[in-house]
């Protein structure tokens, strides 16, 4: 990321620190995989597991993790994935926009601008049985390889859309910071997405067409993808605690992140070494608080639980982790 990169920061005051937790240890396994950032996953109907790579190259992976192989490159940054009801898989490309890729591993744009304007941080979707996509624009100032600006300026310009399968598409929610991952209700009349820049997993109402954001939890760090698992919970990737120095500066004097942002890469704040996931039903209700490390992955950002099992992704390693869904 180029230096010179200029970043106009606001004022925000954080939330409260979450009370102290006492997080489940979290043991996991991990697959070593060709490239770096797999930030996303998901699960197949025969197990393997398809994620997407920093160099843009999407992969499939064995249920065993043994085999590996390539099925496409988007030419972009592949980030949120999900099948869609005619068994194409959704791409949520940062720099592409949406795009799709079939079953014979061909490409093709479903929507890469609003109102003229090219999306610069396509981030995640979730999909209706109907074909109806719910996803996510984190940004209109910074792609993908400037998120940390994003995150130190806060000024709060991403937005939430659904698209119909008749190219329909509306604006949810706008000017929130960060909105990042998303998934459905069970009765899928509710949206739930984390909003990484307020520490948040926030709900809105779909049968409400005025409705406006609510905050369901506030989540002990930066939540990243989120997804409905097989056991019906809304599972969240928290990419890294939050950052003490962050939290400092973001009240303060905007010319202070700055100085942060001017600062070499080896001392800007960075994501802790830490493996940290949590899992939530459709009342907002905490049901799983995991912690755990591991010297060959951290910062997880896609998070996806399916029969008894957890894959987890992150832009941050060159492996992909796993564990049992743990008991309630």
């Amino acid at each position: 990321m180029s230096p010179k990169s200029r970043i106009a920061p606001v004022r925000w005051n954080p939330p409260p620190v979450p009370p102290v937790r006492q997080p489940r240890a979290l043991d996991v396994e991990v697959v070593a995989l060709p490239g770096e950032g797999p930030e996303d996953v998901l699960i197949d109907e025969d197990g393997s597991v398809v994620t997407g790579l920093l160099d843009g190259r999407i992969l499939r992976v064995s249920a065993d993790g043994r085999t590996i192989t390539t099925l496409a490159d988007t030419g972009g940054r592949p980030l949120g994935l999900e099948w869609l009801p005619d068994g194409k898989m959704l791409v949520c490309d940062a720099d592409r926009g949406l795009l799709t890729l079939d079953k014979d591993n061909r490409l093709a744009t479903l929507l890469d601008e609003v109102d003229g304007r090219p999306m610069k941080f396509c981030n995640n979707a979730d999909v209706l049985p109907d074909g109806t996509i719910y996803f996510t624009d984190s940004s209109t100032r910074y792609g993908v390889a400037e998120w940390m600006a994003d995150l130190l300026e806060h000024s709060a310009t991403g937005s939430v859309y659904r698209l119909t399968p008749d190219g329909e598409l509306t604006r949810l929610a706008t000017g929130r910071p960060f909105p990042n991952g998303v998934a459905l209700s069970g009765d899928r009349n509710t949206l739930f997405y984390a909003e990484t820049g307020s520490y948040g997993l926030y709900k809105l109402d779909l049968t409400n067409p005025d409705a406006e954001p609510v905050l369901v939890a506030s989540v002990p760090g930066l939540p990243d993808n989120i997804a409905r698992g097989s056991d019906g919970l809304i599972w969240v990737a928290i990419g890294s605690p939050r950052n003490t120095l962050l939290d400092f500066l973001l009240p303060k004097q905007p010319v202070l992140r700055k100085v942060v942002w001017a600062l070499p890469e080896a001392v800007k704040p960075k994501a802790a070494d830490i493996i940290e996931i949590q899992a939530y039903d459709d009342d907002g209700n905490l049901v799983h608080d995991l912690r755990g490390k591991h010297a060959d992955f951290h910062m997880p950002t896609g998070v996806r639980e399916r029969d008894g099992k957890v894959w987890l992704g992150s832009i941050g390693t060159t492996t992909l982790a796993t564990f049992p869904t743990p008991p309630r």
